[in-house]
């Protein structure tokens, strides 16, 4: 089993990013029930005047519209009728068991359909009429698609092929249903209904030159047409050279387009929804809607071929019938639960419609077209008819408003961003703490199914043993005559508890304690709003910016202007080490695929106003230094002076490490400094400006390397009469360009041990480095980098500031190396929004700008070819 299928549901069953849009207006109205608690409905169609349902047993009931009474059964079925459609301008409705076509204005038979193979092609379960061309087409257990036309030249080749070449009259095979019409009362005549044939042609026999085998891999469960006739208009409006496309799905998961013509079907695309079987489909304009196994509606867009949301309906609840009506799409699921979803795939009602699981639905019109009723069907018998209104979304546009003071009541009522980001941030993913593992997990798995509702493939990948897991996520972008560039946005879900300087944001494994009541004015893990801020752990640093960039892509994917694959790569232990990564990626790199260019979003501006860009990172070397004398810890009235003390040879150990002058002692450390250019210089004159702080402060902080001792920690009961036997000290060294890491690191233990052996003493030295990360410089000339600041300005009108960061981020040079591509670093936050502090917080503008900009740049990105072009 795959780690992301034993981690499927979310401890609080609430992992939908669709925001729960809370109207005043109730569910659609019932306006009646019909049907018997006997007999399950399994199909269901409606005109302007009746209402038809097939069951289990083998009979077609026909309701009244207007007085909901049972107007007459078709009969003649063998078995269960599993799918109904119309051809409303014939006058004809379609049922399969077996395939027969009934008019709809009589109710008596006008044709029977054998399929190819007959019984060999098992159950018939769905059907699709093309209006245009004159088609019904036809979905078979034994995974064949099968279609039959009826103008009259088809009608007339299938006469041909039927009696053989010259032969006048045809031979018909004779068929219980048709050769006992008198038994079961019915009558034919040319004038019994619309197009009515008797006789030999009242049978037809679908050929092999009308069959596709092995149309899919599993049962072919669901049809629809494109255009769509299925949207409570009632007919299809027909457009000259306009072409009709097929839409499939099945029980191997995937939905297939086809496009038709007279002579049959050509495959043009095939989705893989990757949820379980497809039970369901329906199309609105060039949008197809699949319902799958287990809870999952994939949104399909036609033009671009993509994927482009997944809406979470309800969790391991399949969803077997869906219907649309306008800008409302209503999604029937096995609970016997009701949604009904927005354009924007909000979730504007829910309701209990059913006793059973929710087999069947439709939308229909009045004759007049003044009125819409959504019907459904049902295990439980029944038939409900639900007055519906059109563009239900249009009611609720005021509650979609987000004031620029959002305020604590109504954060989650926000767009997607916030909302989602409100229900990211309460999972209090401490990946520091074991206590909080298990949270960790959750957010993982909360984030993929996130990505996955916004229109990206994402699956999890694990790490190392009891490690959090990667989330992969990709937003597949529309091809276009050159290939698509690959962008990586690396970002992480944990959060970091602790109190540290927001100048070293990623010295971050010491330190680390839970989230205190004490400096928060609300609880960290509840996201609320105060004077167009949002406060909450991670909302800066880092799942605000995770959640700005996946809702940038989505909002770029829906609107069919995504020109990038935009794949994301979640970690959950970055503030940990991120241990596990290197080898994560290694192994999963094939899934990841070729990348160029990578983007990150983990750090805040130098000021509170003036967009930045970091175009630089320090490296680090973090050490543990450790003296031991080999004996317990000693009394010092009774052993003091005459015990070599550890402790001394630290103090001793640690000066050598420094000189006077504030410098680093270690030889030849400075060597390979780069050397500050004419530019940088003017831009940190710049940046003084901006900060009020001397360039030289800013240097110091971003361009020059530097060593640390962090703490200095001794055995026994740390009481003032003890003498320890081991100390241990943590020292680290930042380092800038062009310092080489393992040469540097290699050179704080020879410095170390050479050093300590010139003390003689008696006591032992063991130097050990516990963790590395690489300096890191952007390349401020590339097409990239300018591509990034040209959105900056576009979104901000003003330059962005290039700044760079004294901390350090382990993955991005390793990422840049391993991909062998450049980086990209936008911070978001301000420089007062307290990451790692009490009463951490983004700015709600800076959030939303942080999104239109990467907007802006994924569009201009469309433009930069991949180097494989």
């Amino acid at each position: 089993m795959s780690l992301s299928t034993h981690l499927d549901i979310p401890r609080d069953g609430q992992a939908s990013v669709s925001r729960p849009i809370r109207s005043a207006a109730p569910p659609p109205r019932l306006l009646h029930s019909l049907g018997d608690a006997n007999k399950s409905v399994l199909s269901l169609m409606a005109n302007a005047h009746h209402i038809f349902t097939g069951g289990q047993g083998q009979d077609i009931a026909v309701w009244d519209r207007h007085t909901f009474t049972l107007k007459t059964s078709l009969r003649g079925h063998t078995g269960s009728i599993l799918a109904l459609e119309l051809a409303e301008e014939k006058g004809w409705l379609f049922s399969a068991s077996g395939s027969q076509v009934w008019s709809t204005v009589t109710f008596l038979p006008v044709y029977i359909l054998n399929p190819y193979l007959e019984t060999g092609a098992g159950d018939l379960f769905s059907l699709a009429w093309n209006p245009a061309m004159q088609i019904i087409y036809i979905g078979c257990q034994n995974t064949s698609l099968q279609w039959q036309g009826f103008c009259k030249f088809q009608l007339d080749r299938r006469a041909e092929e039927q009696c053989g070449s010259g032969t006048s009259t045809p031979t018909r095979k004779v068929h219980k249903f048709f050769d006992n019409l008198q038994a079961n009362n019915f009558s034919m005549s040319p004038s019994a209904s619309q197009g009515a044939l008797v006789g030999t042609n009242s049978l037809i026999n679908i050929s092999a030159t009308n069959v596709i085998d092995s149309a899919h891999f599993g049962y072919i469960y669901c049809m629809a047409l494109l255009p769509s006739t299925r949207e409570g208009t009632g007919h299809l409006a027909q457009k000259p050279g306009q072409n009709y496309y097929l839409v499939t799905g099945s029980g191997d998961e995937t939905v297939k387009i086809w496009c038709c013509n007279p002579s049959g079907l050509n495959m043009m695309h095939s989705f893989d929804c990757q949820h379980g079987a497809v039970l369901s489909v329906v199309a609105s304009g060039e949008t197809i809607y699949a319902g799958c196994q287990d809870g999952h509606v994939k949104v399909l867009d036609f033009e671009t071929l993509t994927i482009v949301r997944s809406i979470i309906v309800q969790e391991n609840v399949d969803v077997l019938s869906l219907s649309i009506m306008q800008s409302d799409l209503y999604t029937c699921s096995a609970n016997g639960h009701i949604h009904r979803w927005s354009s924007s795939f909000d979730c504007t009602a829910s309701w209990q419609a059913h006793d059973g699981i929710v087999l069947s639905s439709v939308v229909s019109c009045s004759s007049d077209r003044k009125s819409f009723c959504l019907i459904t069907g049902a295990n439980d018998g029944f038939v409900k008819v639900w007055a519906i209104v059109p563009k239900a979304e249009d009611n609720l546009s005021q509650l979609r408003e987000v004031s620029a003071l959002i305020s604590d009541s109504d954060v989650t009522q926000g767009d997607t961003m916030t909302y989602a980001l409100s229900k990211f941030v309460s999972i209090p993913s401490v990946s520091s703490d074991p206590s909080h593992r298990e949270d960790c997990r959750q957010a993982a798995i909360w984030l993929k199914k996130g990505l996955n509702q916004l229109g990206a493939q994402s699956a999890l990948l694990p790490t190392h043993e009891a490690g959090s897991p990667l989330v992969l996520g990709t937003f597949h972008g529309t091809q276009g005559k050159h290939p698509k560039p690959r962008i990586l946005f690396y970002g992480y879900y944990n959060c970091f508890i602790g109190l540290i300087s927001p100048h070293d944001l990623n010295n971050r494994h010491y330190d680390v304690i839970s989230a205190p009541p004490k400096g928060w004015d609300t609880d960290p893990f509840i996201v609320s709003g105060r004077n167009g801020y949002l406060y909450g752990r991670g909302v800066t640093d880092n799942k605000g910016p995770i959640m700005a960039v996946a809702c940038a892509a989505a909002e770029l994917l829906q609107n069919r202007a995504l020109g990038v694959d935009l794949v994301f790569l979640i970690e959950g232990e970055e503030e940990t080490g991120s241990t596990g990564f290197v080898d994560a990626i290694k192994e999963h790199k094939h899934l990841i695929g070729n990348i160029d260019a990578i983007l990150l979003s983990n750090s805040t501006w130098i000021s509170e106003h003036h967009p930045c860009i970091t175009y630089g990172l320090r490296g680090v070397v973090h050490s543990t230094v450790e003296i031991a004398s080999g004996v317990p810890d000693l009394h010092s009235g009774v052993e003091g002076g005459v015990a070599p003390e550890p402790m001394f040879d630290m103090i001793r150990l640690l000066a050598t490490l420094m000189c006077g002058e504030g410098k680093v002692a270690i030889p030849d450390f400075y060597d390979c400094v780069r050397h500050q250019t004419e530019a940088e210089k003017q831009l940190y004159d710049v940046l003084s400006n901006v900060t009020q702080k001397p360039a030289s402060v800013l240097s110091s902080r971003w361009s020059e390397p530097s060593l640390t001792v962090h703490n200095i920690d001794v055995s026994g009961p740390r009481n003032s009469t003890v003498i320890p036997g081991k100390v241990t000290a943590k020292v680290s060294l930042r380092i800038v360009p062009d310092q080489d890491l393992q040469t540097i690191a290699q050179s704080l233990v020879n410095h170390l041990r050479g050093s300590f052996d010139k003390f003689g003493s008696p006591n032992q030295l063991s130097v050990s480095i516990d963790r590395t990360a690489d300096w890191w410089l952007g390349n401020l000339d590339g097409p990239w980098f300018k591509a990034l600041k040209a959105a900056v300005h576009d979104e901000w009108n003003v330059e962005p500031l290039l700044i760079r960061e004294g901390g350090s981020v382990p993955s991005i040079p390793y990422l840049e190396k391993e991909f062998g591509c450049p980086a990209l670093h936008l911070p978001l936050g301000q420089s007062t929004d307290q990451a790692h502090l009490p009463n951490e917080r983004i700015s709600l503008n800076n959030l939303s700008k942080g999104k239109s900009v990467i907007k802006r740049f994924l569009s201009i990105a469309t433009n930069l070819h991949s180097p494989t072009e």
